[in-house]
């Protein structure tokens, strides 16, 4: 109503109203997109000395169908080399699958798992994290149903065998489920082994990677049980025709070979955005993740490569994201374990002296 005021001071008061209004809305609006400031979205955790991870994949040695088939031994001296270079941890990929009896109680080859337990506690020795990774295990991505208890008897021998192993061996349960071990199955799977795990190693720490290939996407079907002590696992290849071009395992790949990763706005944002809805996971569900894998194959041009790794190094651990490089030596190297030396280039993108 105007009749019984100054039509130009209510005008002026409306318009300041007007004024405050909308600039209360606009600082609300800032205010809520913040991370720190929105209660329901916390920021990604901040992990301690245990996820916060530097480390490499000592991979082709103890995952291959008999240790050294794929032309590389794992000598006691990498694990200082490794320490030494600014690395952490080290991740373990062992096929024992393949060195059980072939029926229950299916126990593991004693040979074999005293191999294992020498090159664990080189790697402990050495002031490395260790994790023991379940790996190649083939057999029970078409028949989980029927893999199932040979599964769990192996973990349930690794369990009790290293129960009194420090607290810096990690266990992984599995390197990357895929084909019939889905999402629904495997998440039965990982709740039961967890729990036997647990009877005798009830704190320590399990990584844990969705299905179809630990790939980050699979994190949204991923449920793990409550227990502070799991890291949710993934692995990271993107664009997969880069890292694995000429790779003679995927089929096609020697038509990728060429091509580069110049680090363009477009190829940078792919990647941040997939490290993006990584770290909303982790920060929603409170559960730290680690980048179990990533690498590049050496058939990738050398700056590429060295481009590529520092981008995605770099990335994660503004995340908070613990990563291992996928790998000490063979095909993803970043070490010749023939002249026994580094490639100082690719190391320096990894961890900057």
């Amino acid at each position: 109503m105007v009749e019984n005021g100054d039509p130009k001071k209510v005008k002026f008061t409306f318009m300041v109203a007007l004024i405050i209004i909308l600039s209360i809305s606009f600082f609300v609006s800032i205010w809520c997109i913040l991370p720190s400031s929105n209660p329901a979205i916390k920021p990604p955790l901040a992990f301690d000395r245990y996820t916060k991870l530097r480390g490499i994949n000592l991979g082709n040695s103890l995952e291959s169908p008999a240790p050294g088939d794929w032309g590389v031994t794992i000598k006691p001296t990498y694990f200082g080399i490794i320490r030494n270079a600014g690395f952490n941890c080290v991740r373990i990929p062992v096929r024992f699958s393949a060195h059980t009896s072939q029926t229950a109680p299916y126990t593991i080859e004693p040979k074999f798992l005293n191999m294992v337990d020498n090159i664990i506690n080189q790697g402990l020795d050495a002031g490395l994290i260790v994790i023991l990774d379940l790996h190649h295990y083939d057999e029970i991505m078409v028949d989980p149903a029927g893999q199932r208890e040979k599964f769990q008897a192996i973990w349930q021998q690794l369990a009790k065998h290293y129960q009194d192993t420090q607290p810096t061996l990690y266990f992984e349960l599995l390197n990357e489920p895929n084909q019939q071990l889905d999402s629904d199955t495997w998440n039965i799977l990982v709740k039961d082994t967890v729990q036997l795990i647990r009877e005798n190693n009830p704190e320590r720490k399990i990584l844990i990677g969705g299905a179809n290939f630990n790939s980050i996407e699979s994190f949204n079907r991923l449920q793990l049980p409550s227990d502070k002590n799991l890291i949710a696992a993934f692995h990271f290849y993107m664009p997969f025709e880069f890292t694995h071009q000429g790779a003679d395992w995927v089929r096609g790949s020697c038509s990728w070979i060429g091509t580069t990763w110049e680090g363009t706005p477009d190829e940078k944002q792919a990647i941040i955005d997939q490290l993006d809805f990584a770290s909303s996971w982790s920060a929603k569900n409170q559960i730290p993740i680690i980048m179990g894998e990533f690498g590049s194959i050496a058939t990738a041009d050398d700056a590429s490569r060295q481009r590529w790794t520092k981008f995605v190094t770099h990335e994660a651990e503004k995340r908070n994201i613990g990563w291992l490089y996928w790998e000490f030596c063979s095909e993803f190297m970043v070490y010749d374990c023939h002249l026994d030396a580094w490639d100082v280039n690719l190391l320096n993108a990894l961890i900057e002296k």
